[in-house]
């Protein structure tokens, strides 16, 4: 129910708006308290750096493996991804929307004019006139509408923090696939030149009756083996060369991608160790800073729902200046201000406004514990993450004692085939043993390095937004946290 009250009017009204604006300046924005407590320390244990080594960067956590080739990659794909500049482009859309959220709580002028003819049909009339509609956005409306507008502003940063952190990540993970496909490329070269090798020299046998068929059989097996896996790497590897030209923007990969590169760089064991890891770096993960986004909107649609069981007020003002066109009266023109209140006060809607606020008081709790539930899974994926890289080092290390062991074998065989005590078929096996214990080692490195891009995209270790990037401090009024 809405009541107008032009100018002049009585002095209890005025009193009456006066009382509401007290009220209103009374209304508090609604408190939220989030539990983000995380643990002091981590229950996993990872590979630990030399003392005094200095903690990673969370800016660059590649950048101590020392390939200059992985570093020119992120950075391309930071330039040109396009998932990252759309992201980007949300972002500025935000706050150029953010930058406008209270002008529906500033005065509004409007002009207009018409032709209009007296009820007698007598005399025509010019109208102009200018308006004025104020909506003081009492009783926290305004506040409210200003934290909506910060809680999309924090959520598109958020966003572009995650896609951020997914870019980095894959950009990573394509390239050691990338590098190991192109190390085991070259290791399966090598074990073709050995099966040739070794089916000629089976064959040999069984022409003289050294061998039998079922040794010739073996290695035809083992040759046919070793095809199939060479199949299934080059597809591998194109998928992984097409996927990091998608990532960075390319619409064909460089060729050197799809050869074969035996000395290609993984990363080595001690670039893979941590030399600090406090768990408050979890913080910085995206999710939970969208969770915190989805708190401050709740926070925003319960103010804007209990701000509407309260009267809305609103100040109008108007200036008409009427001119008679044709005059046949005696009144020719006549200007008429009017200013005044306009009062719309709940009256049989109130139960659906009471209800609404509710409503949105038990979204904002489901926001808060979704909230919570976003850390806890930040912690549970950092665990997860730090058990993997602890489990793919020590699969490494026992798969390096296995090699080792193969080399030994093979140098004996060696030494004693230079000594006339064994063939050069009796070394075969030894030296497939061997360049399939170097396939092995080179896949646990491959998995370890994941592992600790697993990490660090778990504690959501990306390039950190640059300060002309950070949310407005408006979008986190009203919000607590609780200590760790």
């Amino acid at each position: 129910m809405k009541f107008a009250l032009p100018a002049p009017f009585p002095l209890r009204p005025l009193a009456c708006l006066c009382a509401a604006l007290c009220l209103a300046g009374c209304v508090s924005p609604v408190a939220v308290r989030l539990d983000d407590a995380v643990p002091a320390h981590w229950t996993q244990s990872a590979p630990q750096a030399a003392t005094g080594a200095a903690p990673v960067d969370m800016r660059a956590w590649w950048k101590p493996w020392g390939d200059a080739r992985l570093d020119a990659l992120v950075d391309e794909a930071l330039a040109h991804n396009l998932n990252l500049a759309q992201a980007e482009t949300r972002l500025r859309q935000q706050r150029l929307l953010a930058g406008t959220a209270g002008a529906a709580y500033r005065p509004a002028f409007s002009a207009g004019t018409r032709t209009l003819q007296d009820v007698a049909a007598v005399d025509s009339y010019f109208h102009a006139s200018i308006d004025m509609v104020w909506d003081l956005g009492l009783f926290g409306a305004a506040a409210a509408t200003e934290r909506a507008a910060g809680a999309q502003l924090l959520d598109a940063a958020a966003r572009l923090q995650a896609a951020r952190v997914a870019l980095v990540a894959d950009v990573v993970h394509r390239y050691l696939d990338l590098r190991l496909a192109q190390r085991q490329s070259a290791l399966l070269a090598g074990l073709a030149r050995l099966d040739e090798r070794a089916l000629h020299l089976a064959r040999v046998r069984l022409d003289q009756h050294l061998g039998t068929q079922e040794e010739l059989q073996q290695w035809q097996a083992h040759a046919h083996e070793r095809a199939a896996a060479a199949a299934q790497l080059r597809e591998a590897q194109a998928r992984a060369a097409h996927g990091l030209a998608l990532l960075l923007g390319r619409s064909q990969p460089d060729p050197a991608w799809l050869q074969a590169d035996a000395d290609a760089a993984l990363p080595a064991p001690g670039a893979l160790a941590l030399a600090e890891l406090p768990a408050d770096l979890l913080r910085t993960r995206a999710d939970i800073r969208q969770a915190e986004a989805q708190v401050e909107q709740a926070a925003a649609d319960l103010g804007l729902a209990r701000s509407a069981l309260y009267p809305r007020f609103q100040l109008v003002g108007s200036l008409l200046y009427s001119y008679n066109l044709t005059q046949n009266r005696r009144t020719t023109s006549d200007s008429l201000p009017l200013i005044g209140p306009m009062i719309d006060i709940p009256l049989f809607d109130w139960g659906r406004r009471r209800a609404q606020a509710d409503a949105s008081e038990q979204a904002l709790q489901g926001a808060i514990l979704a909230y919570r539930q976003s850390v806890l899974e930040g912690v549970a994926e950092v665990e997860g993450a730090l058990a993997a890289l602890s489990a793919q080092g020590a699969r490494e290390q026992a798969l390096g004692a296995a090699r080792e062991q193969a080399r030994g074998q093979g140098q004996l065989l060696q030494q004693r085939q230079r000594l006339g005590l064994a063939s050069e078929w009796s070394a075969l096996a030894g030296q497939r043993a061997l360049l399939q214990a170097e396939g092995q080692i080179a896949t646990a490195r491959a998995a370890r390095a994941l592992a600790y891009v697993a990490l660090y995209k778990a504690l959501g270790g990306a390039p950190l937004p640059a300060a002309d990037e950070a949310p407005a401090a408006g979008g986190t009024q009203g919000a607590t946290k609780g200590s760790s």
